[in-house]
């Protein structure tokens, strides 16, 4: 891989992926709506070449992607968009795609799997049965890839935080903490769930998209390990000096300001992954690949918290 596009640059995942191609000596387009944040973020790097465009314009996109030999899928819509234009935008990255015979790379997660009737950690052969309206369209956001002639690898990723994820569970937590006001924690804080540093996660991905016999097939990235709320509260509060309580917020309290907010009415269906979590096997990845990036939570947040305070 000489060059790479990727869109949603200006996301965390999307700001990690640039990270780490970077790292590589890889020219990199980064493309994303937000102009001003993707010259914020990038202006200094000369790998890096900025394309300010929409995902869902046809012609915009083809600009951008002249050229790269991988396209990086790494945009997300908010939660009550999805329906009309996740799909649209998939159908014209494989468009673009195919006209310039690149590969794509597409950061997904792990909604497809759907609630899970153990706690087994799950692999990236079992069956896929999700019960979710946002489960069934990063279902067929999947089968969209397999089945059309563009290499393509399915990277499934659990919750996420790190420098610039904003747009995360967690994000609000830190950033409330490192500003010591109210603090909400969503889901329950004696359940152990997943939270994969975004670094991490792109140092995986890439490794992945640099390699020829990956394509074509799904890729789970776990977490370094599972952690409880009550935990990941402790590794936060020592690193900020925060000493206030923090709220736990339940479903219930979700599905309330769902009457006043479309995200928070579509995030109710979601909140079964606070109780009972998936949680991904990093075996595939480990046997055929190598070692998975493993930075400690405590050290994950701290740098998170370094990038936030960097940026007042």
């Amino acid at each position: 891989m000489k060059k790479a596009l990727v869109v949603g640059a200006s996301g965390g995942m999307g700001y990690a992926l640039v990270r780490e191609l970077v790292s590589r000596n890889i020219d990199i387009i980064a493309f994303s709506r937000d102009k001003d944040k993707l010259e914020s973020l990038f202006k200094d790097q000369s790998k890096v070449t900025i394309f300010s465009g929409d995902a869902l314009n046809e012609s915009e996109l083809l600009e951008a992607a002249k050229g790269v030999d991988v396209i990086f899928h790494a945009i997300s819509f908010p939660y009550q968009e999805w329906a009309q234009k996740h799909l649209k935008c998939l159908d014209i990255m494989i468009k673009v795609a195919e006209s310039q015979h690149a590969k794509i790379a597409f950061v997904d997660n792990i909604y497809a799997y759907g609630r899970q009737q153990s706690k087994l950690k799950v692999t990236e052969e079992m069956r896929k049965n999700p019960h979710t309206k946002k489960g069934k369209i990063r279902l067929e956001m999947e089968n969209k890839l397999k089945n059309c002639n563009v290499p393509a690898l399915i990277v499934h990723m659990p919750d996420l935080y790190g420098p610039n994820a904003e747009n995360t569970i967690l994000h609000e937590t830190i950033k409330n903490m490192v500003h010591n006001k109210k603090v909400n924690f969503v889901g329950n804080t004696k359940v152990a769930r997943e939270f994969l540093y975004t670094y991490d996660g792109a140092r995986a991905m890439v490794e992945l998209a640099e390699r020829s016999d990956t394509y074509n097939k799904n890729w789970n990235i776990p977490s370094t390990h599972p952690i409880t709320g009550e935990e990941l509260i402790m590794i936060i509060c020592h690193a900020t000096g925060y000493t206030k309580k923090v709220r736990s917020i339940s479903k219930g309290m979700i599905r309330f300001l769902g009457v006043f907010s479309p995200f928070m009415k579509e995030m109710v269906e979601m909140m079964y992954l606070t109780e009972i979590p998936v949680l991904l096997s990093g075996e595939k990845y480990e046997k055929e690949i190598g070692s998975l990036p493993n930075t400690p939570y405590s050290q994950g947040i701290q740098e998170t918290i370094f990038w936030m305070e960097e940026r007042e």
